[in-house]
């Protein structure tokens, strides 16, 4: 118990503590020391920005990391990737490693697996590696060329824009519209204003139409209307008739209306008639005769 000491208790502390610090850094980057993992190689003439602990993908899923990064000195435009994966992973000769630009400008390495069941790369081979720019790359050989041949006209659109906002005839057009929508708000607040008295009084009157209008249609449908028909029909047949025999002669009514003979004999009866009375009134002893003693 004298050799463990306080000095030899720190010293194993430390060590303990260095040994923590240094799992703790590889794991925050995603190595697993105490992992088995097997190792390859990847040439690329550019790593498009590729760091150090990126992960390897393989179908989507994690297989891997970025271990360690060299750059050939020698011959300038080799750089050399060194990827740690799990053990279980098989490597089909013909698969290539694919490196992708993200949206956000991060680099990922992705093993494209060829189908190949026979042969497959041992542990320290090199996998031939290509480079994906993805979104970036569109945007850089399709968008950009485009943009740049659009760069006159929209040159040409902003001087028209210039030249526009420089007409004086436009502050007068803005404040033309902005009267126009001044009204239109008026207009609005009166409409809101009828809408919300108006209405409902027509809406309330419209109603009681069509209440009255629903007692008169019962009302209507209560009508014997076949009884009606057939005593018009009658009243119509008798007036027909007092009309036939109007135009007969063959009775008074008839005879006075469409024999003349009768008509001026009536009036001579009555011009006479008129006469006597004339008469009667003028010479009323010829007509009557008074006797008090008795005498004719």
């Amino acid at each position: 118990m004298r050799y463990f000491t306080k000095e030899v208790k720190i010293g194993i502390a430390g060590i303990i503590s260095l040994c923590m610090l240094v799992y703790g850094i590889n794991y925050l980057k995603g190595i697993d020391m105490f992992k088995p993992t097997s190792y390859f190689y990847v040439k690329y003439k550019d790593i498009q920005g590729l760091a150090k602990s990126s992960p390897v993908f393989a179908d989507g899923f994690r297989i891997g990391t970025v271990r360690e990064i060299y750059y050939d000195y020698n011959r300038p435009g080799n750089v050399t990737v060194e990827v740690e994966l799990d053990k279980d992973m098989r490597i089909p000769k013909g698969t290539h490693a694919e490196l992708v630009t993200e949206m956000l400008g991060t680099v990922k390495m992705n093993l494209i697996l060829a189908v190949n069941p026979n042969e497959a790369y041992a542990i320290g081979d090199t996998i031939p590696g290509t480079v994906n720019n993805g979104l970036m790359e569109a945007v850089t050989k399709t968008i950009m060329p485009q943009f740049e041949r659009m760069l006159p006209k929209l040159d040409s659109i902003m001087t028209s824009l210039n030249k526009i906002a420089a007409d004086p005839n436009i502050p007068a057009t803005l404040k033309s519209v902005r009267k126009t929508a001044d009204n239109l708000a008026d207009a609005t607040t009166e409409l809101r204003s009828i809408m919300k008295k108006d209405v409902p009084q027509m809406t309330k009157k419209i109603n009681t139409i069509g209440d009255n209008f629903v007692a008169i249609s019962g009302d209507l449908r209560s009508i014997n209307y076949a009884s009606t028909f057939n005593k018009i029909d009658s009243t119509m047949a008798n007036v027909k008739m007092v009309t036939d025999k109007l135009n007969r002669k063959d009775n008074s009514l008839g005879l006075l209306l469409n024999d003349a003979s009768l008509y001026n004999n009536l009036s001579n009866t009555g011009a006479n008639a008129s006469l006597l009375l004339e008469d009667l009134k003028s010479n009323p002893k010829r007509y009557v005769h008074f006797s008090i003693f008795g005498k004719k």
